[in-house]
């Protein structure tokens, strides 16, 4: 079939007689065309006269520091949607070939970028590099081989949504605070995953549009939120993966001691879903404790569940113990009338809980400690300043909290009876909330704050939070895992997975 190569943008469009094509054929939406990095076969992009884009490329990938694939693009600034229908031309020679949409800060081989892709084996994620030259990471959707795919950017972050055959648009979840300097590249890619070959991805429906965002005055507790409950992989390549996204609000993920479930809470019960979120969540009998906030954690042994509640009529919240698999009747185990009380650790033997006492009278937030056989309380850290988030590490030999005692909240460890504090994080920049130690106690991780916040809080909905790692000896810096939109719920409680691979946490969006 005889192209016309339209030379101004590098795109193909099928040849059709000159009046038909002028009263018929669509204008593409794109400007340009090109191969970025290294392949061994010239790219291309074909448009029909239905507006529908083949694109065939080689190309080794499109990850790691520096890319190699096929562009069709156009620039743009501010918000932006892109969507299309899309699907592969036959088998492919590698599963992880890799066709989607993308935004790229410049057409370099390292640029940073954002793009979701449908993979030759159905997998969908949402990748990333932040910094030219620098890693590249990615979100996986819990939904697989998708009719139509979007990218979504809306101020500094970037979301992705899925359709299936309905060709019906959901939040596929996850999200990534990414700056594009505007003006910014938008368009199609394809990568053959194997630069001896080359693969063809028809991309149809293709849409370019701007967003309609309402205006959130506080986007703080009373904002309506979705949530999508996800895990990280704290080695390797560091993906997020999502286990299932939310119409409403959850919060504080548990990793149960079999490694096969997560435990988290949202509307004041606590929930129990599969860690691949393949079945519906489930409900734990918590009895008349129906108020239940985000601090709740399991027992070393595996067998036990405690939870903060808020269910009496003073709404202070009350800590209480009860079989993980429920309990009509949980047992009390701090009832303070002169505080709030918040569980946030367990002894590695099981013996003893730490929480956090929060003066009713003087506002006061120190640790203290409760014996689980005999019940009697004790003050273990206290002051001066707000202190908080209290974990033993595996070995029961130190506490590890969170605190403001030198100006500003860091995180900090102690032994296990409260004395000789150590400051292990000093970034004036941050501020440092909820240390979680590794099962091999080697590693904490905690979420962090930026300045937009005071001093002693830790607000919902946040655009400047990050999810950082470092030595739990305070040997090395801080480095940052991921960062998202969130805070409070994100990860207020200890959520490693049995084989310390991976962290869950909840990440969220403003509903607008």
């Amino acid at each position: 079939m005889k192209r016309i190569r339209l030379l101004a943008c590098g795109l193909l469009l099928a040849a059709t007689p000159a009046a038909a094509q002028t009263a018929a054929a669509p204008k593409s939406p794109f400007d340009g065309g090109q191969d970025i990095g290294e392949v061994a076969f010239p790219g291309s992009a074909v448009m029909d006269s239905q507006g529908r884009f083949a694109v065939t490329a080689s190309g080794a990938n499109i990850w790691g520091t520096k890319d190699a694939f096929y562009y069709t693009w156009t620039r743009r600034s501010g918000d932006l949607h892109i969507s299309a229908d899309f699907s592969w031309v036959g088998q492919g020679t590698d599963p992880h070939r890799k066709g989607g949409l993308m935004i790229r800060q410049n057409l370099t081989p390292g640029s940073p970028y954002a793009d979701v892709m449908v993979h030759g084996d159905g997998m969908v994620s949402l990748q990333y590099r932040v910094a030219q030259d620098g890693p590249t990471w990615q979100i996986i959707s819990a939904t697989w081989h998708p009719k139509a795919i979007r990218l979504e950017r809306e101020g500094d972050f970037v979301y992705f949504s899925v359709a299936g055959a309905d060709g019906v648009f959901h939040h596929a979840g996850g999200s990534f605070r990414i700056a594009f300097q505007a003006p910014y590249y938008v368009g199609l890619a394809l990568s053959a995953h194997n630069n001896t070959v080359k693969e063809t991805g028809t991309f149809s429906n293709v849409q370019l549009t701007v967003p309609s965002l309402a205006y959130v005055p506080d986007t703080g507790y009373p904002a309506k939120v979705e949530s999508t409950l996800e895990v990280i992989d704290v080695g390797g390549v560091q993906s997020r993966r999502v286990v299932r996204q939310f119409e409403g609000k959850i919060e504080a993920p548990n990793w149960s001691r079999d490694g096969k479930s997560l435990v988290y809470n949202a509307n004041g019960r606590i929930w129990r879903i599969d860690v691949e979120g393949k079945t519906e969540p489930v409900a734990i009998n918590t009895g008349p404790n129906v108020k239940n906030n985000n601090d709740h954690g399991i027992s070393p042994d595996g067998q036990s569940l405690v939870i903060s509640d808020q269910s009496e009529p003073d709404n202070l919240s009350r800590i209480f113990m009860l079989p993980l698999a429920g309990a009509d009747k949980p047992r009390t185990m701090v009832s303070d009338p002169d505080a709030r009380s918040y569980w946030h650790g367990w002894t590695p033997d099981g013996k003893t809980l730490a929480y956090v006492r929060v003066g009713t009278k003087d506002d006061s937030y120190d640790i203290w400690t409760v014996d689980v056989a005999t019940g009697q309380r004790k003050p273990l850290i206290v002051g001066p300043g707000t202190d908080d988030g209290p974990e033993y590490s595996p070995d029961g030999k130190y506490i590890y909290f969170n605190s403001t005692r030198t100006g500003a909240m860091q995180i900090w460890r102690a032994n296990a009876d409260g004395s000789n504090p150590v400051q292990l994080t000093s970034d004036p920049n941050m501020r440092d909330w909820f240390p979680h130690l590794s099962p091999d106690g080697k590693w904490i991780v905690f979420v962090s704050f930026g300045l937009d916040i005071a001093l002693t809080d830790h607000p919902p909905n946040r655009s400047d939070v990050a999810i950082r790692m470092m030595p739990a000896d305070g040997s090395a810096p801080p480095v940052v895992l991921t960062r998202l939109f969130g805070g409070q719920g994100t990860i207020n409680v200890p959520s490693w997975s049995p084989d310390g691979k991976s962290v869950a946490f909840v990440s969220y969006r403003l509903v607008r």
